[in-house]
């Protein structure tokens, strides 16, 4: 027997998953990005899941939208690490993708981009640094 139902392609789920994080990042609903596109919220719950493949023009305009180059959404693609030292760069990217999917590190990143000055950009940083240092001292 033939099975119709085909499984998403492991590239269409991770372009997906990297729409969706950076909708996210920006606090930018599914309404809103399939407004911007001229296409339904359900649409771009397809594209984010990876069940509906995003053409090359759409990607286009999607990376416009969320203000990224369209490499973002290929970044630590299956099966496309190469090079020497490409897992150290995968392992950072996936630390950083962990951190901005959990609820904490996406309201501390929204909250950080807002901070227009560097001093306290800096600061922000210099205390977060010495809380964590003083949490592993315990």
């Amino acid at each position: 027997m033939i099975e119709n139902k085909k499984k998403p392609n492991p590239i269409d789920i991770h372009v997906g998953s990297r729409i969706r994080l950076r909708r996210t990042m920006l606090g930018m609903s599914q309404e809103k990005l399939g407004e911007s596109l001229g296409i339904t919220f359900q649409q771009i719950q397809k594209y984010e899941k990876g069940t509906n493949r995003v053409g090359a023009s759409r990607l286009q305009n999607i990376s416009n939208i969320l203000n990224v180059p369209v490499s973002f959404f290929f970044e630590d693609a299956p099966g496309e690490h190469s090079g020497a030292g490409g897992g150290m760069e995968a392992s950072s990217s996936n630390y950083v993708v962990d951190f901005l999917s959990s609820s904490e590190g996406l309201q501390l990143n929204r909250a950080f981009v807002k901070i227009s000055d560097p001093k306290v950009r800096r600061k922000v940083v210099e205390l977060v640094k010495a809380l964590a240092a003083e949490a592993d001292a315990d």
